[in-house]
């Protein structure tokens, strides 16, 4: 017995059920739409500007192009005191 906030069960294609799925969820989201907004900043800031910050390119000032990057890290393994 269905009543009027249930939906019939879903046939089709599983992708087409679970982007019907979020589509529906995100039009009806009010706050949720901002949350997912701070969200996408944060990882933007988290994965883009802080990489620049803590993981600048050392090997480049090291040694220029493919080859003298490569004999650099030879070195570097194989001379260590």
């Amino acid at each position: 017995m269905m009543t009027e906030f249930q939906a019939p069960p879903a046939k089709g294609n599983i992708f087409v059920r679970i982007f019907r799925f979020y589509r529906d969820g995100f039009r009806s989201m009010t706050v949720g739409k901002t949350l997912w907004i701070i969200i996408f900043i944060k990882l933007f800031i988290f994965f883009v500007i802080l990489r620049w910050i803590f993981f600048p390119d050392f090997l480049s000032s090291k040694a220029s192009g493919d080859r003298g990057k490569a004999q650099y890290v030879k070195e570097q393994l194989t001379n260590r005191k």
